[in-house]
């Protein structure tokens, strides 16, 4: 058997992969009868286990996870796509997910859209190929056109969006409440003494920015403040248009006292320009940030954010989808789930800390 290992290993060199037909002819045995030995099959001896998985590993194999999907028609395989993965929020969320899903035997499988739609079309396709039982998935500020979740969808596989998702797909949803999130932090800098209050947000189209600005609008009007257009600004969100943005509302004749932005990054960017400008806050300009990033807590002045519960999204993300998986799923009812958030007040807007709760 070592001269016919020997043999086969100075052939694999110039092949591209070892196959299940290359163990059975190095142990003389057939194909079948390996592939039950590396399935741990009770008809197959613990000797014969033994030697095909010594071979295997000695030829390197790897197993052909997408042919082995394609003939149980499941794959123990998740796909979730984020925006970015260098985000504290998206991060902790991919790792609750994937606790929870491996203790019940799946795995994930992450793809990042860096907020492309193109590039999120292209993660899908690579998902649906790779026969993935599942998709969780928060979507790219650039998606408008729902065709590619819909493709999902018509598929028969389960979808589940959070934090970023369209109520158009009727599909499970776990997030936060972000109109009353926005709300609350319009009222938080209204009771600083703060009445011009710019609103640095995402993109209109996309849902939960939507909802920001309409608690950002609703807020004002409950406290009967004037809202001025040039104050609204729709935002890419990162911390370069954060900078861009900051530095547009201090050319305004009449500046802003408090700056409400709908991203940590982009609150991020203006806290650096009020900075470099000298500028106090919260006492010139009071800023809120959105999401709770770690450096909110570090950064000089530390800033005042919301905590959008990561990790809960995360793991009623995984669960919902286990739910979905099971025989009765088609039976069930949409899963939206919508958690309360809370204000974590610090420096840039208010000297006291203290939390809000909804």
């Amino acid at each position: 058997m070592l001269k016919r290992l020997s043999k086969y290993i100075k052939k694999l060199n110039t092949k591209k992969k070892t196959t299940i037909k290359d163990i059975a002819n190095v142990l003389n045995i057939s194909a079948a009868a390996v592939s039950k030995a590396l399935h741990d099959d009770s008809r197959i001896s613990e000797k014969t286990k033994k030697a095909v998985k010594q071979v295997a590993k000695n030829l390197n194999y790897q197993p052909n996870h997408l042919a082995s999907a394609l003939r149980k028609g499941k794959s123990n395989l998740v796909g979730v796509i984020v925006p970015r993965t260098n985000s504290n929020f998206f991060s902790s969320v991919i790792q609750n997910i994937e606790e929870v899903l491996n203790k019940e035997g799946y795995n994930i499988i992450i793809t990042q859209s860096n907020e492309s739609y193109k590039k999120e079309c292209a993660n899908i396709d690579t998902l649906l190929f790779t026969q993935v039982d599942g998709i969780i998935a928060s979507m790219a500020n650039e998606t408008i056109d729902l065709e590619y979740y819909e493709k999902v969808k018509s598929k028969g596989i389960p979808l589940i969006l959070f934090d970023r998702g369209e109520n158009d797909l009727n599909v499970d949803y776990i997030g936060i409440d972000d109109y009353n999130s926005s709300h609350m932090i319009v009222e938080h800098l209204i009771e600083q003494g703060c009445k011009r209050i710019a609103h640095i947000g995402g993109y209109k189209h996309t849902r939960i920015f939507n909802n920001r600005i309409k608690g950002y609008i609703d807020a004002l009007k409950k406290h009967d403040l004037p809202l001025d257009t040039e104050l609204l600004i729709e935002s890419s969100l990162t911390i370069e248009d954060g900078r861009k943005k900051m530095l547009r509302l201090l050319t305004l004749k009449n500046r802003p006292d408090a700056v409400y932005v709908a991203s940590d990054y982009a609150a991020l960017g203006a806290l650096q320009v009020l900075n470099e400008q000298n500028i106090n806050m919260p006492n010139d300009i009071a800023l809120v940030g959105f999401g709770d990033e770690p450096f909110t807590a570090m950064v000089t002045p530390t800033i005042t954010s919301i905590n959008q519960h990561s990790a809960e999204i995360g793991k009623q993300a995984a669960k919902t989808f286990l739910k979905r998986v099971k025989k009765t799923a088609a039976k069930q009812t949409l899963n939206k789930i919508i958690l309360d958030a809370e204000l974590v007040v610090r420096d840039s807007s208010n000297t006291k800390k203290s939390m809000m709760h909804l």
